[in-house]
């Protein structure tokens, strides 16, 4: 299949991580220079510089998620968690509309959400990732049948 992506191959909310990551960096750059500006003990200052490395690093966590594939399989990055899945763990992969991101579901019965691949702000591109993922999915469970149903 020539319109399978070349692997190893990376998925991430690109628009959302662009974003987030100028945020980050805005907030500390104007919540230090606020610091600054005032007239405030250095305690107060640092406190103010310690908020913005806080909500830096909410926004850090929330730029995170990622979907990244290789030849072994998936490896699937979310808030807080990371997890690694083989091939012949992932029976379907899903983004139907209305859905804030793909779903893995998974050949123990449950379902794994994937928000590196999410329709936020780049709707079409995440349509077109996630069918690059399900076609990727469909590629290897043809290749190996055995593998997903055993």
């Amino acid at each position: 299949m020539s319109d399978l992506p070349t692997l190893p191959v990376t998925f991430r909310p690109g628009s959302t991580r662009v974003v987030l990551l100028t945020a980050a960096v805005a907030i500390f750059v104007v919540i230090t220079a606020v610091a600054m500006l005032l007239k405030l003990s250095p305690g107060e200052r640092a406190s103010f510089i310690f908020t913005a490395l806080l909500l830096d690093a909410v926004l850090l966590l929330l730029a995170r998620p990622k979907v990244a594939v290789d030849e072994d399989g998936v490896t699937v990055v979310n808030l807080t968690n990371k997890r690694r899945l083989e091939w012949a763990e992932i029976l379907q992969v899903t983004l139907r509309p209305g859905d804030p991101w793909v779903f893995l579901n998974l050949s123990d019965g449950t379902s794994l959400p994937a928000l590196g691949i999410q329709p936020g702000l780049a709707k079409q591109r995440a349509i077109a990732d996630a069918r690059a993922l399900r076609a990727l999915v469909e590629a290897r469970s043809a290749a190996d049948p055995e593998g997903h149903r055993g």
